[in-house]
Parts: structure tokens; C-alpha cells; sequence
């Protein structure tokens, strides 16, 4: 009987893929459900203390000393500020929102919250008052975690906006001493209440974790806001629970690993594959002393494990070849011989094709000379799971790291559905975001927008039932809004927004964010927007520069400048950025190759609303805001005149009129 069901489910998903209607991985089994023993993070918190109680947990580098955390010591932590949340009044479905860096207390306190049934929301820490006060309240929330000095200021300018915050807990108290105000609470007062409550009642906190149940809600993931307010994701416990056991299959944790946690606890990734992975598989997780020191700490840790957003991996590359480009005469002199062989293996391993012995000697010659000593500069060393996910990545990017040894894996996913694809071991196909995980299914509609169903989707908007409603299909697909395609081999190829999917006058389409990717793989481009249309025949670009690197490149090749604004308008910038894009435009068919383009004076701010805070495009707005420039570049201008904010190397800040050069490439 059990045989008849397995072969009808087999002949069923063969029909479905035949149809080309629904596709799932051919590598695994679906997870197996859920034990109510272990189907809320706070019971797999306990079972790791259980499991591990004398092994460190965690590290955090604090005035360049790693302090270690035990999983007893974490327990204690978590246990105490739980109970001591609940005696300041929190409530089981209560909410509580965090905005700081990611230390072992915004570990603690999540868990903590979810350990008393309550719900967490943690928030951006650039976030401005305005968002801050939109996520507060959006989410009810009542208690409010402000981890400095920095965030505590925000709080108390907000708090004739903020009635339903009881109180507002943090846990760095340096420039806080003075601080004399029954709103505010240090976090280990907080401890201290839930000390002397749990000596009154020694088993109220594992009480309040067994009635905890999968289908809880344990976080509000709030949306990037691209197009509209963002909006609060209900992600229960057991979504994050299956979305690990999805990827067990594809990336193995082992509790021999080092973490970094650097990435934001405001991006569902790193709640999911971060803490969450952290309390199922038991491995250290280790936090960076700040962001200015993060470089460093990884070649401290040299971790096994690390997951960034695209952005990161981007700015590492850049950072990468400079640093090449900055090295003695013997060492650029290798990397530009031992490279391009690089390349030509794993091109070679993308199209299944042996390698020949001589490649296979001279990539052994480089991992000597070039490619190890690289990745011990950047911690890479014992490198095993490098992921990036967010914005899609240039295959350019992808391409770079693995020649240097770095198996750099796409995931791809989104706040309300979490992992989708990824990256197989061995598996990499540079144009694609990876192979369908175990567990999820995707559809392509008729418009190529992908859908996907699995266990890990979200249960639906926070007080948004029209906009949950829309958010899925009537087979209960999850409408991602993205366009793309499985191909031959089983990968998903994503192409762009649905929206965002251009049609030119002439009747051709392009991928704004394909040719983006590609810019950014240069060392001196940090942002860039392309731009087209229906009613226009060519493509343009708005480019954001990377300062640092331009600055040294600009210094070491004597080109003189007094601000960033004046850097960006130089002729000799224009030039570096011209041949960037010329060799990207080789790439692209002709309909989609760069025709005119623009330094910006500038660079694209999330204050601004330019951004969203994982650092996407809000192409609308920045439509909007430099539609003049716009204007230019598409009316046969030379230069168009805008207002800049500038700030000297001196401190001084001021405002001139500067004029911004529109470059025009051969057609």
C-alpha cells in the first residue's frame, strides 16, 4: 500500500514537471514533520543547553578581548530576562521590538520573548525615528530593546508617539550613566527581576516553553518597503525550523563550526539561518566587536560558516582587488598569471569538461602562491559554506570567489517565503541562483513570475488580510513578484521584479538588475540604476562610485581633488567608469548596452528613502527625484546642473552648485 502511494506521488510530480507546471528537488525527501518536542525555537534552545551546557555558545570581542558564553551561561540569561519580561507585564502573543547590533543580548532576548510565547520584531539599526516609530507601532509592540546610547535617544524623541512602550531596556550603557528617567531599564536589572522571580517559582520558565507550539507566531519580519509601506511578515515557528531542515541537504551544519553573526537580525536570513540554525545545530556563533572592526575579527575566526547579504560580497570584492591592485609589483604580477587559469578551470567544471593535467599543475602553482594567502587576508581560509542572498549577485562576483577558491553559494528567497534555491556542493552554475532544496515547490506563471509553496512560508501580513489575500495564488503559491525560469539542469534562473522587466521601443526587453549585477563587480562602482523604457530607445545608467576605492586609485594615479562631489565629476573618473561599462556592454545584446550615463555627485541614501535598509533600489523614487538628470541623458544634453551638499576634509560641510556630465559610448 505504502508502494502504490510512493509511485503515484513519483508519476504525479513527474506529470507536473512534464506539464512544466510545478517543480520540485530531485535530490531529497521533503523534512519529515515536526516532534512537539522540538517544533518552537525556545525547545530547541533547551535541548542544545541540555546537549552542550559546558561548551561555549558564543563569543563577542569586547575592547579587542572574545569573551565566551557558555550554553549554561546563555540559559541563565535567557531564562532571567524572560521571567523578568514577564513580571514588567509581557504577555503571551505580546510583542516586543529590538533595534541594535547583533550581540549575545539580541540573542538572548529574542529567545527570551519567544520563551514566553510573546513575539519578537527586530528593526534595522539606521533605521530614523520614522521607521522606527512606523515598525513600533505597526507591530503593537510593547516593550521596546534600544541596545545604545544612540538608539535610547531615538526612543526618548519618540516617546509622545510611542504610548503603548512600557519600558525601553538596553543593554550598552556607556553615555547612559546620567540617563534619569523610570522609562528606561538596563538589561540586567531586567535579569535581576526574573533571579528573584524564578527563586519564588523554580519551573515557570520551562512551563511557559511547553505550551509553546509550532504554529506560534515567533517573529515579525517587516518587508524591504520597495514599493510601499513595509509590511510585518508573520513567521511562525515551525517556517523557521523547516526552512533549516530544507537546506540540511544542501549545506550540513556541524556543531564544529564558527558563525559570524554580523549580518542584520532585521533580515529574515539571518534570523533563520543565524539563530535559529544556532540553537538547532549546537555550532559558535561569534560577533564582531563593531562594524569598523568586522574585517578583522574573520581572519580572527577564520569561520567556517558565513552568510551575507549581496552587498557585503560585492564590497569585498572590491575590497579584494584593490588590494591586488595595492600589492609589490611580484604579487600583481602572479595574480594576473595564475587567474586567468583559475578561470579557465572552473569554466571547464561548469561545462562538465575534464581538466587537463597541465591546468590542474598550474591551479595548484597559484593556490600556493596567490589564493591561499588572498583568502588568509580576508579569513577565508577554512571557509566551507560562503552564501549570499538578498539582491541577486552578479555571476561576475560568484565567478571571482570561486576562482579564488571561495565555492560562494547563491540562496535564493525573500522575507515571507525564506530559502527557495541554493547552490548545491559542486553544483555552482554561475547564471543561475541555485537548484530547488528540498521540501519547497515553484511554479512559473504564464507573466514568468515564480511561486513557491513549502512549509516554510509565511502564514500572512500582520492586520493585512487583503493584502495576505493577494499574496497568493488559488492553489496557495506564494506570488513572489519575481521573473524567471527552471532551466534543463534543474536550476532556477532568476531574471528580475515582474514590474521591473523593461520593454523598449523597439519591442526588446531587459533586466535592469542583470546589467546592475554586472557594473558592481567593477572595484570602483558601488551602486548603479539603469534605466529604459517603452518610450525610449536606449539605455541609461545613474552611477554611484566607490569612494575608497576611487579615492586611492585617483591618488596613485595623481589625479587631484578636494571632495567626493568634485571626485566624481573628474575626466579621468569618467574615463575608469566609461571602459567599465564598455566591457559590460560587450556582454549585453545591443538593445540592452548602455548608450549615455552618469556620475552621480552623490550616493543613493536609505535616509533619503533611495534605499530600502537591505540596500535595494527604489527605482521610483530615485525615478522621481533625478528625473532632470534623467531628462538630460535622454534629451542629448552634455551636463545638467544640480544643488550638492559637501563636506571637507577639514570637517567643514557646505552647499555649492555643481554641473553633472552626461558621457555618451559609440553606438
Amino acid at each position: 500500500m505504502v508502494l502504490n502511494q510512493e509511485q503515484e506521488q513519483q508519476e504525479a510530480r513527474a506529470k507536473d514537471q512534464r506539464d512544466g507546471r510545478i517543480y520540485r528537488s530531485n535530490r531529497a525527501d521533503p523534512p519529515a514533520e515536526l516532534s512537539p518536542d522540538l517544533d518552537t525555537i525556545p525547545k530547541a534552545f533547551m535541548r542544545s543547553v541540555r546537549q552542550h551546557g559546558k561548551r561555549v555558545a558564543m563569543r563577542k570581542k569586547r575592547l579587542g578581548i572574545w569573551k565566551e558564553y557558555t550554553w549554561d551561561e546563555c540559559h541563565e540569561h535567557v531564562r532571567d530576562f524572560c521571567l523578568g519580561l514577564v513580571v514588567l507585564g509581557l504577555e503571551r502573543e505580546g510583542k516586543v521590538a529590538i533595534i541594535g547590533e547583533n550581540d549575545p543580548e539580541f540573542y538572548w532576548a529574542e529567545i527570551a520573548v519567544h520563551s514566553a510565547g510573546a513575539i519578537s520584531t527586530a528593526i534595522f539599526t539606521d533605521a530614523n525615528p520614522e521607521e522606527l516609530t512606523y515598525v513600533v507601532r505597526d507591530s503593537q509592540s510593547t516593550f521596546l530593546l534600544a541596545h545604545d546610547q544612540e538608539q535610547v535617544d531615538k526612543a526618548l524623541e519618540l516617546r509622545e508617539q510611542l504610548p503603548d512602550i512600557k519600558k525601553v531596556i538596553y543593554w550598552d550603557e556607556r553615555g547612559l550613566w546620567n540617563y534619569n528617567d523610570d522609562w528606561l531599564m538596563a538589561f540586567w536589572d531586567v535579569e535581576e527581576l526574573g533571579r528573584e522571580y524564578h527563586q519564588k517559582n523554580p519551573s515557570a520558565f520551562e512551563q511557559m516553553i511547553a505550551k509553546g507550539k509550532g504554529e506560534d507566531v515567533a517573529v515579525f519580519s517587516y518587508t524591504s518597503g520597495t514599493t510601499s509601506l513595509p509590511k510585518g511578515a508573520m513567521i511562525r515557528h515551525r517556517n523557521l525550523i523547516f526552512a533549516n531542515s530544507n537546506i540540511e541537504d544542501v549545506a550540513p551544519r556541524r556543531i564544529s563550526d564558527n558563525y559570524v553573526s554580523f549580518s542584520p537580525l532585521a533580515w529574515i536570513t539571518e534570523q533563520s539561518l543565524g539563530l535559529t540554525s544556532h540553537l538547532l545545530y549546537g555550532f559558535q556563533v561569534n560577533f564582531p566587536e563593531s562594524p569598523e572592526t568586522v574585517q578583522t575579527d574573520i581572519r580572527e575566526i577564520a569561520p567556517s560558516t558565513l552568510l551575507f547579504p549581496s552587498r557585503l560580497w560585492e564590497g569585498m570584492a572590491r575590497i579584494m582587488q584593490m588590494r591586488i591592485n595595492d600589492s609589490t609589483l611580484i604579487n600583481r604580477l602572479l595574480f594576473r598569471v595564475f587567474m586567468p587559469v583559475a578561470y579557465k578551470v572552473i569554466d571547464l567544471e561548469d561545462d562538465n569538461q575534464p581538466i587537463p593535467p597541465h591546468l590542474r599543475f598550474l591551479r595548484f602553482l597559484g593556490e600556493w602562491a596567490v589564493f591561499h594567502p588572498l583568502r588568509d587576508k580576508i579569513g577565508m581560509v577554512r571557509m566551507r559554506d560562503a552564501i549570499t542572498s538578498g539582491a541577486a549577485l552578479s555571476p561576475d562576483v560568484l565567478r571571482f570567489f570561486r576562482a579564488c577558491g571561495v565555492e560562494l553559494k547563491s540562496l535564493y528567497g525573500s522575507t515571507e517565503m525564506q530559502g527557495v534555491t541554493m547552490h548545491y556542493p559542486g553544483h555552482v552554475k554561475l547564471a543561475s541562483v541555485g537548484e530547488i532544496i528540498p521540501g519547497v515547490e515553484i511554479k512559473i506563471a504564464e507573466n514568468q513570475e515564480i511561486r513557491v509553496r513549502s512549509n516554510a512560508v509565511f502564514s500572512g501580513y500582520y492586520n493585512a488580510e487583503e493584502q495576505t489575500a493577494g499574496a497568493f495564488d488559488e492553489d496557495g503559491f506564494f506570488m513572489t513578484g519575481d521573473a524567471g525560469y527552471v532551466d534543463e539542469d534543474g536550476h532556477l534562473i532568476y531574471l528580475d521584479r515582474v514590474k521591473d522587466m523593461i520593454q523598449l521601443a523597439n519591442g526588446e526587453s531587459f533586466s535592469p538588475q542583470y546589467i546592475e549585477g554586472r557594473l558592481k563587480f567593477s572595484r570602483f562602482i558601488q551602486d548603479v540604476m539603469t534605466v529604459g523604457g517603452f518610450d525610449m530607445e536606449y539605455v541609461t545608467a545613474i552611477v554611484i562610485i566607490d569612494f575608497d576605492n576611487v579615492s586611492r586609485w585617483a591618488e596613485k594615479n595623481r589625479v587631484n581633488f578636494t571632495t567626493y562631489v568634485d571626485l566624481t565629476q573628474k575626466p579621468q573618473v569618467y574615463e575608469a567608469i566609461k571602459q567599465e561599462i564598455v566591457r559590460v556592454n560587450e556582454t549585453l545584446p545591443p538593445s540592452a548596452r548602455i548608450r549615455r550615463f552618469v556620475i552621480l555627485h552623490k550616493a543613493f541614501d536609505a535616509d533619503e528613502a533611495e534605499l530600502t535598509r537591505t540596500r535595494k533600489l527604489r527605482r521610483r523614487a530615485l525615478e522621481q527625484r533625478y528625473g532632470e538628470i534623467l531628462e538630460a541623458m535622454y534629451g542629448d544634453k552634455d551636463e545638467v546642473s544640480v544643488t550638492a551638499e559637501v563636506k571637507y576634509r577639514d570637517g567643514r560641510a557646505g552647499t555649492v552648485e555643481t554641473s553633472v556630465r552626461v558621457m555618451k559610448l559609440a553606438e
